[in-house]
């Protein structure tokens, strides 16, 4: 396996480092607009004091740094020949999917994503009623994939991702029918300034953050899906492992979108513990127009006040040395049980920082989100999971990825509500 890993920034140089010590695939060529960056994640693969031009050992070789903008499909096209990579892994903001998912289309080569292609909310009822859905520009091509015989493995982070493997575990293992699937992120995670003290610092893309947080949430419920307000339903959840009693609320994500097409369940919700100050940070980025894509001119140039938003905080990937807490993404999951009884359980993944930093180098949000694709990589390498079209998580069999990840030294837990 050969694979164009696209964008070297916080989740993109967690990947490298995580299947740095796999054997599973031949070469990854690290892609990204800014050269420089592919070239410092690739740099730290090699042997000390040995640049990456230089390496010589067979791990060493393995990997490479190409510049790409990840817009232009046709280089991204032309890439993918060039370097005869037959996965494209896409590791960028939303916003650059469909022309990648496009160019790995067309080239011939298979796709993996951790976030699906974006929403546009209902003209006018849009918390009410769904527009475009989060990954309805990817599934309208999955026959031309079907077709070619390829895989588009969409939403395959940790959320979506893990949390979908999640649903399809508890469908098949533990449950004989479910009322309500709803996923639960929560954290205990800190960043702290220079002189110490609590700071305002997202520790995942504020781009993305600012997309899927603002935009209509959607739901599951009856057999279709409807939308509400951003933040709506407020609820307290106790995650595990010390991090306690979190409130959560409806935040637009793609499990909601994707766990229903697969799996059987009257209700799907996603629920997110953002706190009342980030809260308070982006109604006000809202009211004044900064989580605007669309660009305005300032100074004779053009530029979106969302990517102003972005370039104005710190990046994620650089956070690990200043954070501390862990970070907890589950599936909450309430139904009949196989022995017929009522049951309530949550499937669920702690990093905490000390160690991701400890043991990769990566804040432990980025490399939450970084290890399950590898290890949807490795499963598809090995051909334990197989398919063609556009799919999701769900559409596999969950048993061998939870196995792998335990394999990785990051273990997933059940806890019986």
């Amino acid at each position: 396996m050969r694979i164009l890993l696209v964008g070297a920034g916080g989740v993109g140089s967690a990947v490298v480092p995580i299947a740095a010590r796999r054997d599973f695939f031949d070469h990854i060529v690290v892609a990204d607009y800014d050269r420089s960056r592919a070239q410092a994640v690739v740099s730290k693969q090699v042997k000390p004091g040995q640049g990456a031009a230089e390496a010589t050992s067979p791990a060493d070789a393995r990997f490479s740094a190409i510049g790409l903008d990840a817009s232009d499909q046709d280089a991204v096209e032309a890439a993918l020949r060039e370097h005869d990579c037959d996965v494209l892994f896409n590791a960028v903001d939303p916003r650059f999917d469909m022309p990648l998912f496009r160019a790995a289309l067309n080239a011939g080569a298979h796709y993996l994503d951790m976030a699906m292609s974006l929403s546009r909310p209902h003209p006018s009822r849009p918390y009410e009623l769904t527009g475009v859905k989060l990954g309805d520009e990817q599934f309208a091509l999955s026959p031309e994939w079907e077709a070619k015989d390829r895989i588009a493995l969409v939403g395959m982070g940790v959320e979506p991702g893990l949390a979908d493997v999640f649903a399809r575990y508890a469908a098949d293992h533990l449950f004989e029918s479910i009322d309500e699937i709803g996923i639960r992120d929560g954290a205990d995670l800190v960043v702290e300034g220079p002189d110490g003290e609590e700071t305002f610092a997202p520790t995942f893309s504020i781009w993305t953050t600012i997309e899927e947080c603002l935009n209509p949430p959607v739901i599951w419920e009856n057999g279709d899906w409807h939308t509400t307000e951003p933040f709506s339903e407020p609820e307290v959840f106790d995650f595990p492992e010390g991090i306690g009693p979190v409130e959560c609320v409806n935040v637009e994500h793609e499990e909601v979108l994707l766990v229903p097409r697969w799996v059987n369940a009257r209700r799907v919700t996603f629920k997110y513990g953002l706190g009342d100050e980030f809260i308070g940070v982006l109604r006000t980025l809202h009211k004044l127009g900064l989580d605007s894509t669309e660009p305005v001119r300032v100074k004779g140039v053009e530029v979106s006040p969302r990517d102003v938003v972005a370039a104005s905080l710190p990046d994620p990937a650089t956070l690990g040395e200043r954070m501390r807490g862990k970070t907890c993404a589950g599936t909450w999951v309430k139904g009949v049980g196989k022995d017929g009884r009522p049951r309530e359980v949550y499937l669920y993944h702690v990093v905490d920082n000390e160690w991701s930093m400890r043991e990769y180098g990566a804040q432990a949000v980025v490399w939450q989100t970084a290890v399950h694709p590898v290890v949807a990589l490795e499963l598809l390498a090995r051909g334990t999971w197989k398919g063609r079209g556009v799919l999701g998580p769900e559409a596999f069999d969950p048993v061998p990825f939870l196995d792998l990840l335990n394999e990785y030294g990051s273990p997933w837990h059940l806890r019986e509500q």
